[in-house]
């Protein structure tokens, strides 16, 4: 089911539009960048400075539970190295395939920042779904790998929410505060 996926993607949406668009949405996920920068950004404004380190906290989890440990115990190899004759349109990656580690950070990050305040959090996760989805479109991960990868993220972001509001008494910031 995962490569009549994969193929059903790459036989019916790609064009010359998507074929840009794609490769660029991913790059804002490569290395969690993106969302690094935005935890980093609300570290200047008082009133979202514990929501930066909440979500800061996340993604280094997330990074450290899906690339340090899941990636290396299940070595999934990625999809396009099934088919050498595939023109990628980004650089092969060189790690493992399962989970997707740029749904997991993004969903990591845009959870952390919707319990934050939704108006972050809406443009956040339609942000993440694009990056998660992007790497279907690439080609260098299955459908599995995402989806766990969205589990793992929100999962996490979940957790880092819960432990914050529990031990640093953090709570969502309202539009007029």
């Amino acid at each position: 089911m995962d490569m009549g996926i994969l193929w059903w993607i790459q036989e019916h949406l790609r064009n010359g539009f998507t074929d840009w668009f794609f490769p660029a949405v991913t790059f804002l996920g490569d290395k969690g960048l993106i969302w690094i920068l935005l935890g980093l950004a609300l570290l200047f404004f008082p009133k979202y400075r514990k929501w930066g380190i909440a979500m800061l906290c996340a993604l280094l989890l997330t990074t450290l539970l899906g690339e340090g440990l899941l990636k290396h115990l299940i070595a999934r190899p990625r999809p396009f190295m099934h088919y050498p004759d595939l023109a990628l349109l980004i650089p092969p990656p060189s790690t493992y395939s399962f989970p997707s580690g740029h749904s997991a950070a993004s969903f990591a990050a845009a959870v952390v920042l919707f319990r934050c305040r939704r108006s972050f959090g809406i443009p956040a996760l339609i942000l993440a779904a694009l990056i998660a989805f992007s790497r279907l479109f690439l080609f260098v991960h299955y459908p599995t790998d995402v989806l766990a990868g969205i589990l793992l993220g929100t999962a996490v972001g979940l957790l880092t929410c819960y432990l914050f509001r529990k031990f640093w008494q953090l709570r969502p910031v309202s539009s007029g505060q």
